[in-house]
């Protein structure tokens, strides 16, 4: 049987430990590389945040396999037994231009289901962490449950990139959205803005893209705090691809989906 006591408490001192190692990055030059295209940057720190969680998980618990952003993990083909879904830095180009708005996300899983959520905003010391039927936190401090919000009163997350012309979705619908709502908010970083919905500060995200390390951490917190996380569509997401996700506090989501997205 899984002792998930164990794993939180190990996470929760190995996410200190790179923070901290990330931190002292800082005033390092670093390495920085293009992959897919020239805004989807990859550093020398993303890598060796990544080889450090890597190397103990497989030091600690060599049953799990890992599915990490960078590649260095297993090649998880299947939601069977206990997978880790990592991104070393989520909101890498923040990382390298701003030194603010990025986090480590972890979210771990057995088969297919969420068990432990963490997002680390490092910069401002922010653990929103979270496991199956205990709740969502922050640091030390219980997140309350969610409560709907109108739609014209809502905060929306959502990049501008998905308010203009692209072939993911007709973006009119997106701009509407945007028009009704009280305020939209980009950070660059999907994992805190997922973290800002489970926490309040934000009342929904929509993104056209996410891959499971950028999501697999934030879905977990979300739900623990009440939230409701699905593709655009409201079904179910695919932890092993890219997906649309919408996620949002009770009824919001509800009223977004009805109205809007579908």
């Amino acid at each position: 049987m899984t002792n998930w006591t164990k794993i939180d408490q190990t996470v929760k001192r190995w996410i200190q430990e790179a923070g901290t190692n990330i931190r002292a990055s800082f005033t390092s030059s670093l390495t920085i590389q293009a992959k897919s295209n020239p805004n989807d940057l990859v550093t020398n720190v993303d890598q060796e945040t990544e080889r450090f969680f890597i190397e103990n998980i497989r030091s600690e618990f060599p049953e799990h396999r890992i599915l990490g952003e960078e590649g260095q993990g297993d090649r998880v083909q299947s939601l069977d037994g206990v997978i880790w879904i990592i991104d070393p830095i989520d909101g890498t180009m923040n990382f390298v231009h701003q030194q603010r708005n990025f986090a480590v996300s972890i979210g771990i899983y057995e088969n297919g289901i969420g068990q432990l959520g963490y997002i680390y905003d490092i910069v401002h010391d922010e653990l929103y962490h979270a496991r199956k039927g205990h709740g969502a936190w922050m640091n030390d401090t219980p997140l309350p449950k969610l409560e709907k919000a109108p739609v014209e009163t809502a905060i929306l997350g959502i990049s501008a990139t998905w308010l203009i012309n692209n072939r993911h979705f007709n973006q009119e619908k997106l701009v509407q959205l945007a028009k009704d709502v009280r305020g939209t908010r980009s950070y660059g970083s999907a994992a805190l803005e997922l973290a800002y919905v489970a926490s309040g500060r934000l009342d929904g995200y929509i993104t056209m893209r996410n891959a499971p390390w950028d999501f697999a951490g934030g879905k977990m917190i979300v739900e623990e705090a009440g939230g409701i996380v699905s593709t655009i569509d409201g079904g179910e997401i695919d932890m092993l691809s890219v997906n649309p996700v919408f996620a949002a506090a009770p009824g919001l989501h509800q009223d977004i989906l009805k109205k809007y997205l579908t």
